[in-house]
């Protein structure tokens, strides 16, 4: 007979990353871009690498990764709120700040 462990550390929702820092695109780029990453991963090191490999595909050579947390609540906020819902749905939400 299974049984199941009803583990009290496993989260009762999916966990959302949220990843701040610079990306830059150039080689030379002094100034980069302010970015926010936004992801569903089982742990910080999964987050950090889907992180980093999303921002590749976007054509960024090298990033900043200054902090890293989860999120606690729905944000009610555009962009983030689109980007919360995508990352929910599997994407990488990458927030571009000018």
């Amino acid at each position: 007979m299974a049984v199941t462990p009803d583990n009290d550390n496993a989260p009762d929702e999916p966990m959302v990353f949220i990843i701040i820092g610079k990306a830059y695109e150039t080689d030379g780029d002094e100034d980069g871009v302010d970015i926010h990453v936004m992801l569903k991963a089982p742990d910080d090191d999964t987050a950090v690498r889907e992180a980093l490999n999303a921002l590749a595909e976007e054509g960024f050579l090298e990033a900043d990764l200054d902090q890293i947390g989860t999120l606690t609540e729905v944000p009610n906020e555009e962009p983030h709120a689109s980007a919360y819902q995508g990352a929910l749905e599997g994407e990488v939400a990458i927030i571009r700040f000018s």
